[in-house]
C-alpha cells in the first residue's frame, strides 16, 4: 500500500503550444530501485522558460533534433520528502528531505565511465522528458542512479530551493580557476550571477566586479561580495575596467546573462591570454570575431554545463551562511499559479528566482 495518492496535481507539456495543469495526473508509482518525494516546491529556471516559449535547442528545428520528450512535468529545481522506498534502496528513510542533480546519470556511457556524468550521453535531465518527469507536480520520482543529497530539516524553503542554481553557479566559476591576482567581471546578476558572486568572493579576487543592467541586481551584488558594480547602460565599462588593470583588461569573464551583447562586451574587456567562462542558455545565435580569441588575444574559451560534485558544497555553504541568500526569492505561486510565475520569473517584476509550490 503507497503512502500517497493515485492521482495528483501537475503541470504537464503535450506540446511545444500546450501546457497543462493537471487536477488527476497519475502519480509516479515506486519501483524496486526508486524512491518517491512529496514535493516541497520548485524553482523556475530560465530553461524552462526557454522551453515553453519553443526554443529549438529544445524542441529541435532544421539544425538540431529535439531533446524534450512529451508529455512531460517540468521542473529540474526542486527537493522533497520522501514517501515511498524501493526494496533496493539502501541509506535512506520515510521522511528525509531531499534534492538531487539534475541529470540522472546512466552509468554506462564513457562520460559515466571516467566520473564525468554530467556530459551523460544520453543526458536525462528532470523536467524534459516523459521517463524523468520533474518537480512542477505534488509528488516525483527519483529513479535508479539519481545523485541524491540530504537536505537539512531547518533549512527554510526559500533558501534549500538555490541549492540547484548555485550548484550551477559554482561550478562555473570553479571553471574559471580563480587565483587571488585576478580581476573577475561577472556579467549578469540574476539569480547564477549572484551564485557566482557569493561564491567567487571566497576566493578573494583582486576585484570581483558585476555587470548588469539593473541597479537593485547590482545593489544585490555588492551585498553578496562584489567589490565593484558597474552598469554598462550608465558607464563605460571598458573604460572603468582599464583604468582598474592599467589598460589590460580583466583576467578572468563569466557571461551569466545568455544575451549575445554580453559576449561580445566580455571578448572586449577581456585581456590577452586572459580566460572566458560560457554559462548561459542563449535564445538566439550569436556572432563574433573569432580572430580576437585567436591571432589578437589567445584566449581560453571555457563552457560551463550543470553542477557536477558541487551540491554537498553547496548546501553546506547555505546552511552555515558562507554563500549568501538573503532576498533571492521574494515571491512563490501555487501549483495552479503556474502561467504567472513563468511570467515572474522572466524577471520583469523585478524578482530574482521564482518557484512553484505544490
Amino acid at each position: 500500500m503507497s503512502n500517497y495518492p493515485k492521482t495528483m496535481k501537475a503541470l504537464v507539456a503535450y506540446s511545444q503550444t500546450d501546457y497543462r495543469l493537471e487536477t488527476a495526473y497519475p502519480t509516479p508509482e515506486c519501483g524496486p530501485d526508486d524512491i518517491i518525494l512529496k514535493v516541497e516546491g520548485c524553482g523556475i529556471c530560465a530553461g524552462d522558460l526557454k522551453c515553453q516559449h519553443g526554443a529549438p535547442m529544445f524542441w529541435g528545428d532544421a539544425i538540431q533534433p529535439g531533446y524534450v520528450e512529451p508529455p512531460f512535468i517540468p521542473g529540474h529545481e526542486f527537493l522533497g520528502n520522501v514517501v515511498e522506498i524501493g526494496k533496493n534502496v539502501k541509506g535512506y528513510a520515510i521522511g528525509d528531505r531531499l534534492t538531487a542533480d539534475q541529470i540522472i546519470p546512466c552509468g554506462e556511457c564513457k562520460f559515466c565511465k571516467s566520473g564525468q556524468y554530467w556530459m551523460c550521453q544520453p543526458h536525462d535531465i528532470f523536467g524534459f522528458k516523459n521517463t524523468v518527469n520533474g518537480g512542477m507536480a505534488e509528488y516525483v520520482r527519483y529513479p535508479k542512479n539519481t545523485v541524491m543529497h540530504k537536505v537539512p530539516k531547518a533549512l527554510p524553503l526559500d533558501k534549500a530551493l538555490l541549492i540547484e542554481p548555485y550548484g550551477c553557479s559554482k561550478h562555473a566559476v570553479d571553471r574559471a580557476n580563480i587565483q587571488c591576482t585576478d580581476v573577475v567581471v561577472i556579467s549578469g546578476a540574476g539569480t547564477l550571477g549572484l551564485g557566482m558572486v557569493t561564491y567567487a568572493a571566497l576566493k578573494n579576487p583582486r576585484a570581483l566586479i558585476s555587470l548588469d543592467m539593473a541597479d537593485d541586481r547590482l545593489a544585490k551584488a555588492k551585498a553578496f561580495g562584489a567589490t565593484h558594480t558597474f552598469n554598462p547602460s550608465k558607464v563605460d565599462v571598458a573604460k572603468e575596467i582599464n583604468t582598474l588593470t592599467d589598460g589590460y583588461g580583466c583576467d578572468i569573464y563569466i557571461e551569466a546573462t545568455g544575451h549575445p551583447s554580453s559576449v561580445i562586451q566580455g571578448l572586449g574587456l577581456i585581456r590577452k591570454l586572459g580566460t572566458f567562462v560560457e554559462f548561459s542558455v542563449f535564445g538566439d545565435s550569436t556572432t563574433v570575431d573569432w580572430s580576437i580569441i585567436g591571432d589578437r588575444k589567445e584566449l581560453d574559451v571555457l563552457g560551463a554545463h550543470l553542477s557536477p560534485y558541487c551540491f554537498p558544497f553547496v548546501i553546506e555553504g547555505i546552511t552555515k551562511g558562507t554563500l549568501k541568500t538573503d532576498g533571492m526569492i521574494k515571491t512563490t505561486f501555487k501549483l495552479e499559479e503556474w502561467e504567472k510565475g513563468f511570467e515572474y520569473a522572466t524577471g520583469k517584476h523585478g524578482d530574482l528566482k521564482v518557484a512553484l509550490i505544490p
